[in-house]
């Protein structure tokens, strides 16, 4: 991008490009345009982009003022610095590409499956392909469309980093009914985590979750608005400077897991946005320096079939990666 500035309420080097192509912009608010909400401010300057979709950048972090993250509700004032990070488009229909993904259960109306660490769940800004969407659309003739175009069967979600057991609707009555079960707490999720410190096995934590007002990526307990989470810890087993933790939630709020542990001065081993990456350990623990990610599966998913009634359950081995970090840090007497 140029530096060269031509003048307030206009873009730099307008002639480089359109308003509506992905990538970064920056615009200098006029002083007779101060006043209005940026959101609205936005939506005027920006063509081809609707005030929500304006919101959904801004809630994102890629609307910044003076190189802070802003909230939609903000007035515009003469002479602010404007930067918008515009998303590369993404299909409205996902694509089906042949990614490495374990189905471990399938019939006419769910399937379960075992994510990886390191994939998207569904399509959105930055990540257009290589999805369990993409995956599931390649092995599941019988998905699409269902629950909306973009994340198909799609009625809970794991963290990128997090891998484990996932459930997907096949039809529409079915997505509407695990949608219930998910809302009204009948899905029972259960996660191993590794944990620095030392934890009781009986803890509950019940902290509110919001989006953390300094940084859109990230969630936080202190959110002014917040939505109400409970996790417990149901076991623990206790290692020298860690705790391996069985994990249930009653809700699924983003980070939820990694945000109520972090919060209580425990954050998940390996996860680097909440605290759990550290320098400075004992040497029995330098294994855990070979993760790339948390220490956190999704290894327990209990829920009933949407149209048969019937409890399903199923479990997930810890994957490799976990696995090998775990062995090396256990004490060689324990079984």
């Amino acid at each position: 991008m140029s530096d060269e500035k031509t003048g307030p309420g206009s873009l730099f080097s307008p002639g480089a490009r359109e308003k509506g192509d992905p990538g970064p912009i920056s615009f200098i608010v006029a002083a007779d345009e101060a006043g209005v909400r940026i959101d609205r401010y936005l939506a005027g300057v920006l063509a081809g982009h609707s005030r929500s979709q304006i919101q959904r950048l801004i809630k994102e972090g890629k609307v910044q003022v003076g190189g802070q993250p802003v909230r939609s509700n903000r007035l515009v004032h003469g002479g602010d610095m404007i930067d918008v990070d515009i998303p590369e488009p993404v299909s409205a229909s996902p694509q089906p590409e042949a990614l490495d993904v374990n189905i471990v259960y399938q019939d006419a109306d769910v399937v379960v499956v075992d994510k990886p660490a390191g994939m998207v769940v569904h399509p959105a800004a930055g990540h257009a392909q290589g999805t369990l969407v993409n995956a599931l659309l390649h092995q599941v003739k019988d998905l699409s469309g269902i629950g909306g175009e973009l994340r198909p069967g799609i009625v809970h979600r794991l963290d990128r980093g997090t891998s484990g057991l996932m459930v997907v609707a096949k039809n529409d009555q079915a997505h509407a009914e695990l949608a219930r079960q998910f809302h009204d707490r009948e899905v029972e999720k259960e996660y191993v985590a590794l944990v620095w410190g030392l934890v009781q096995a009986g803890k509950r934590i019940d902290l509110p979750i919001g989006r953390d007002p300094h940084d859109r990526k990230k969630m936080s307990a202190t959110a002014r608005r917040a939505r109400s989470a409970t996790t417990r810890i149901t076991k623990a087993l206790h290692l020298p400077g860690v705790t391996l933790i069985h994990v249930a939630i009653a809700t699924g709020r983003t980070h939820q897991i990694r945000v109520h542990l972090s919060e209580i001065g425990h954050p998940i081993v390996g996860d680097a946005v909440y605290g759990g990456v550290r320098k400075r350990m004992a040497g029995e623990l330098r294994p855990v320096l070979s993760l790339d990610r948390p220490f956190l599966h999704a290894f327990r998913l209990m829920f009933h079939h949407p149209l048969e009634g019937r409890k399903m359950e199923f479990e997930s081995p810890l994957p490799h990666d976990l696995q090998s970090v775990l062995d090396q840090i256990l004490p060689d007497d324990y079984e």
